[in-house]
């Protein structure tokens, strides 16, 4: 999950033309090839830091395709065919284990490690760190909070429970009622699951991501989903909401909240700016309390096949210091990894939830550490969709089976 603002996608390197693409050298001058999904800016941060280098070397930004299942599947088949073309990758947060393990991206060590650790939130840092090895460098971090319309209800609702209530009465007064989720078969599905699980004190797999760890509290996770899109609080079209609909359904006014990632702030004084001064935004739903936010992100790996791996190292510190990410969290909407960012003056307009991202970062959930992540999500959005139809003891058995099977695949190509 790595929402944006303002992105544009530019496809430059299609699969078709992979062999075409990738420059070793120009005029004598190493070129690190950068494979990033969509980002407004990030040839601006690209340029910043060729300048920098001085003409050690010069980054060229190689544009992804705008689906996350489409970024996977071109860098994995790419980096399956030992692609010298592959120089410094940009990962979705659930992929680094994946591509540790199958040894295809380069360990983080000594100084390069130093750098890239140094004033990284620790949450974020996790994402990079596979089986007590750092395999990429954190970028940008997100988590979701609980976006609500302050005209329409004084006091946030802290529990999914309480926000089933309050749409409710919401709903028998007329007014607008639903609480967006991301509900559609696909990611948004597993990031919600595994949030409400990690809330009620569980997880989906065990620490080391060699089993299944499905228990009581998913029982009891599998509950307040099913409860949730059957109650008032659900949009009719929740079993095919994705983030963007949720946005959309609250600045439409048919939404009184939403869970989502921070870049709806700034959707909502671009597109609705009457509606911002009662947009307010809370820590997100749990059980019994505030609960544990989806963490999202990207992070930058090295590829193995690089043939300028020091380069390489040296134009993702870049990539990702403490400039260009206040560039992409200003300019693109995505919450920066160094904590330091967020003191930074040019920080408080755009984001004046910063503290609650901050404070939401303590105890995000993360999902799965495992190389069959895509595995293990495929089969779990399937099984969950739609969330009206859960059964919860039957359900929580089918994933606990379904995921088993998962995770003895081999399936690192889609």
């Amino acid at each position: 999950m790595r929402c944006g603002l303002g992105v544009a996608a530019s496809l430059v390197c299609v699969a078709s033309l992979a062999a075409a693409c990738g420059a070793d050298e120009e005029g004598g001058v190493p070129v690190v090839n950068l494979y990033n999904s969509p980002q407004q800016n990030i040839d601006a941060i690209a340029d910043r830091c060729t300048r920098l280098a001085a003409g050690r070397y010069r980054i060229v930004v190689n544009v992804l395709p705008r689906d996350a299942d489409g970024q996977r599947e071109q860098m994995v088949r790419r980096l399956a065919a030992a692609d010298p073309g592959l120089d410094v990758l940009g990962l979705d947060v659930t992929w680094t284990a994946e591509l540790a393990q199958a040894g295809w991206i380069r360990e983080w060590t000594g100084e390069h490690a130093e750098r890239a650790r140094a004033g990284t939130l620790a949450k974020p840092l996790e994402t990079a760190m596979w089986r007590g090895r750092m395999y990429a460098a954190p970028y940008t971090t997100n988590v979701q909070l609980l976006w609500y319309r302050g005209d329409l209800v004084e006091r946030a609702p802290r529990t999914w429970r309480e926000l089933m209530e309050a749409a409710a009465k919401l709903a028998a007064q007329g007014r607008p009622h639903y609480g967006e989720v991301t509900g559609a078969q696909y990611e948004g599905l597993v990031v919600w699951f595994n949030s409400v699980v990690v809330s009620a004190g569980g997880s989906i797999l065990t620490p080391d991501g060699m089993r299944v760890a499905l228990g009581p509290p998913a029982l009891k996770a599998l509950r307040v989903m099913r409860d949730y899109a059957r109650s008032k609080a659900a949009d009719p079209s929740l079993p095919n909401t994705h983030e963007d609909e949720a946005r959309l359904a609250v600045e439409g006014g048919r939404a009184a909240f939403e869970v989502n990632w921070p870049y709806v702030y700034a959707s909502m004084a671009a597109n609705k700016p009457e509606l911002l001064p009662s947009f307010r935004w809370a820590p997100y739903p749990g059980i019994d309390g505030p609960g544990a936010s989806p963490l999202g992100g990207a992070n930058f790996a090295v590829s193995r096949y690089s043939r300028h791996p020091e380069e390489s190292f040296q134009a993702a510190l870049c990539l990702r210091d403490a400039e260009s990410q206040k560039t992409a969290a200003v300019k693109d909407g995505l919450p920066p990894t160094i904590e330091a960012v967020y003191d930074d003056p040019e920080m408080v307009r755009p984001y004046p939830m910063r503290q609650a991202i901050l404070d939401a970062l303590k105890s995000a959930a993360p999902r799965p550490k495992t190389p069959t992540y895509q595995n293990v999500s495929t089969v779990t959005s399937a099984i969950l969709s739609p969330p009206a139809a859960i059964d919860p003891p039957a359900t929580l058995a089918e994933l606990r089976e379904q995921i088993a099977d998962a995770l003895r695949s081999k399936g690192v190509l889609p």
